[in-house]
């Protein structure tokens, strides 16, 4: 039969219907007759209408009554998504193009071969294994394709041994690429930042037991076995280690104790001071740690930093003599302390001239001790000495010729101070035999002894 005979004959059958007034069970027994085939078997129920999925002289308007009836397919060509949204072919077809009906209870609507299909034009392309996975093991028996599930937890549920602790969008970490190839997981978007060593920890290090929700994020938790300190210093372990490296811990001892750890003191390690407990309370007097060190057995008292400094012991030590009975002026504080202090218990050490310039006295005694009334510390050889000023006896004439040792004569002296009279130098020059008595200076005077003038 004809193509066009085929359209006269329905425009004859569409004119009948039009003109005779039926019954609806009349009309359906006249469009029966002119049913090309029985319905398959998922649409035997609209069987009875015709109406369901045509109209009148209208062949276009049946792929609407279809999408009309099956809604999900509707939304997903509304939509642009699943096959019948993405495949181009499909969005310019009619539905009985691939669809066709009438053709018997038996006949399959879908015409699918699955070798062929084209699953990068559904909301799940097959990327990585997922390509060689066969269909049956997501598409279940008596189920449509498009109710196949598309989240990773609804196949791999059973593999992953997380117990559910991480949720189900295991594509997070893994991908199609295999399932135990996991991908780094950004843990700076929690709460708990992963730098230095923490960022080579195994993950069960310290997720134990696949915990990972309410997981505490303070160090003691998982490094309380590594507290040589028995807790003593607390449980805020990052006020001296850092996640670098456990064993490197580092501690502000000026913030924190108020003993700023110096020169050798920097290099001090603990236990040289604090013993095997580093938590106990120490004096912070120099002599509880350098007792053995005091060379001086207390005798300069405990405060050591007065001479000594954090350099290193034995260097740089400083002692302002000036704090003593004896300032060290001139050349003197040029002079080692050995050189005065026989031994290292500095105190007692003499403070006269001649206990430490008694070699150096060319006088033998005979001026006594009194080394600083001609000598200075300026220098041993520098002498100044006035006799009429220091002496209270002015040399003149021929007395300002005479060596000192003409008078002193006496050596280790108690004391330099002579006689002051005539009498007491010139007695064996007295001709007269104290005649005259013991003023010589009534006749003679200092410009020469051997002269006289005789005064009435």
């Amino acid at each position: 039969m004809s193509r066009r005979l085929i359209t006269a004959l329905a425009m004859i059958f569409a004119l009948l219907l039009a003109a005779v007034p039926m019954d609806s069970n009349a009309a359906t027994a006249i469009e029966k007759l002119m049913m090309p085939g029985p319905l398959s078997q998922s649409h035997v129920k609209q069987e009875d209408d015709c109406a369901n999925c045509h109209k009148v002289l209208l062949k276009a308007a049946q792929s609407d009554l279809c999408i009309d009836c099956h809604k999900p397919i509707k939304a997903d060509v509304a939509n642009k998504k699943g096959f019948h949204g993405l495949n181009a072919a499909v969005t310019k077809s009619d539905c009985y193009f691939c669809h066709s009906e009438h053709k018997g209870r038996a006949f399959q609507l879908i015409q699918f071969e699955p070798a062929a299909f084209n699953h990068a034009e559904t909301n799940f392309p097959l990327q990585g294994l997922h390509a060689d996975v066969a269909c049956a093991s997501c598409h279940k028996p008596g189920k449509k394709f498009r109710e196949a599930t598309s989240t990773c937890n609804s196949c791999h549920g059973e593999q992953q041994p997380h117990l559910g602790n991480l949720g189900t969008k295991c594509e997070t970490c893994h991908n199609t690429s295999g399932w135990k190839k996991v991908a780094a997981f950004d843990h700076n978007k929690t709460n708990f930042a992963l730098k230095g060593a923490h960022s080579k920890a195994q993950c069960i290090s310290c997720h134990v037991g696949e915990i990972y929700k309410g997981l505490s994020s303070a160090c003691i938790d998982c490094h309380a076995i590594q507290d040589v300190h028995g807790g003593k210093f607390g449980t805020k372990c990052a006020d001296c280690h850092s996640v670098e490296k456990w064993k490197e811990a580092k501690f502000d001892h000026a913030k924190s104790t108020r003993f700023a750890l110096l020169g050798a003191h920097e290099k001090a390690k603990c236990a040289d001071c604090h013993g095997a407990d580093v938590s106990a309370k120490i004096s912070m007097e120099c002599v509880s740690c350098h007792k053995e060190q005091d060379v001086h057995k207390a005798t300069l008292g405990i405060n050591c930093g007065t001479c000594h400094g954090v350099v290193a012991w034995k260097q740089n030590v400083k002692f302002d003599h000036g704090l003593t009975n004896y300032p060290l002026v001139g050349q003197h504080a040029f002079v080692p302390c050995e050189s005065c202090h026989e031994t290292r218990v500095y105190k007692g050490a003499a403070t006269t001239c001649v206990s430490c310039h008694a070699s150096d006295d060319t006088h033998e005694g005979r001026f006594s001790k009194a080394c600083a009334t001609c000598h200075s510390p300026l220098g041993w050889k520098r002498v100044s000495f006035d006799h009429a000023r220091d002496a209270h006896w002015a040399l003149t004439g021929a007395h300002n010729k005479v060596g000192c040792y003409s008078c002193h004569t006496s050596k280790n002296v108690v004391s330099a101070k002579l006689a002051t009279d005539c009498y007491s130098c010139h007695k064996a020059q007295d001709v007269h035999r104290g005649a005259y008595g013991t003023n010589c200076a009534k006749c003679h005077s200092t410009a020469t002894f051997r002269s006289a003038t005789i005064r009435q």
